[in-house]
């Protein structure tokens, strides 16, 4: 309907038992290699068959999935017009399962100089490198936030943008900063999503919304795909407002951790002992009891 195609890469359980991108495996995230090159040969075959335009080439994940899209380009900036990084990290900061799990929290990051020699020499490029979209919650719990401004970090260097962003705009739960190039272009963006945890913030209450709740798809009134698709040139701004607009929003931002679904349910639940005596054992027990079914943790 929109003119384009999707290709939907997906991992093998003999490659990662938990179906994650290998992204910090140096083996897969090197041009022409490991999963790097699977991902890079899918690619190439969809253009041959299906008549796409090679020079419209975008790539999108979340968590591994959004490391794995930076690893893609990193190593084939050639390949690609643009991406977006959603719950990911920066490319090549981990070699090993402890230094990826220290990178997702934030701690002891490589600095900018070589964050931004890694990142160039993934390629030997000399052209233009794809534009990069960033999302992050602010609230994300399993990828730290600090990963968004490590990515900025990385990619400023090959884009020529100085640390500061060319305008910040503030929207209702969103904070989007943009660096622009030389000639004007968006190179760079990051959106900030105030509240929300490790996912993909949507808005799935509108006539046209795209996608629906579930674990690490969240609900925040924000259609981060059609705002993507809008900077690709695959979608309008009347897009974005119908896939947005709804009647009633409480503006509840979801996080799709247990901890927070508790604490929710226990407030609601506090607030109703204080308004009529206080809650007996029983009440209390029904109400972690639901919580849990409800995050799918008890039958």
């Amino acid at each position: 309907r929109q003119g384009f195609a999707v290709l939907y890469p997906e991992q093998q359980r003999s490659n990662n038992a938990n179906l994650c991108f290998n992204w910090f495996e140096q083996g897969d995230i090197k041009r022409d290699r490991g999963e790097a090159a699977s991902i890079s040969q899918m690619i190439h075959h969809l253009i041959e068959t299906q008549g796409v335009d090679a020079r419209r080439i975008y790539i999108t994940g979340l968590s591994a999935g959004g490391a794995m899209a930076n690893a893609m380009l990193a190593t084939y900036p050639d390949l690609f017009a643009g991406g977006a990084i959603i719950g990911g990290l920066p490319f090549g900061v981990a070699s090993t399962v402890g230094e990826a799990f220290e990178r997702m929290q934030g701690r002891n990051p490589p600095d900018a100089a070589k964050l931004q020699a890694t990142l160039k020499g993934a390629s030997g490029n000399k052209g233009a490198r794809p534009a990069i979209s960033v999302w992050h919650g602010t609230h994300d719990q399993t990828v730290r936030p600090a990963n968004a401004e490590h990515i900025v970090m990385q990619w400023s260097g090959v884009h020529a943008v100085s640390g500061a962003p060319s305008h910040t705009i503030e929207t209702g739960k969103i904070t989007r900063r943009v660096w622009l190039s030389e000639d004007g272009d968006e190179v760079i963006e990051v959106n900030l999503v105030r509240g929300m945890g490790h996912g993909v913030p949507l808005a799935t209450k509108s006539e046209t919304a795209l996608g629906a709740p579930a674990p690490y798809m969240l609900e925040t009134g924000i259609s981060s795909t059609m705002r993507i698709a809008r900077s690709w040139g695959l979608a309008t701004d009347t897009d974005v407002a119908k896939a947005e607009v709804v009647e009633k929003y409480d503006g509840e931002v979801i996080d799709n951790t247990v901890t927070s679904l508790l604490e929710r349910t226990l407030r609601r639940s506090r607030g109703q002992a204080n308004a009529g005596g206080a809650a007996d054992e029983g009440r209390v027990a029904k109400v972690i009891n639901d919580a849990l079914r409800a995050a799918g943790l008890m039958r």
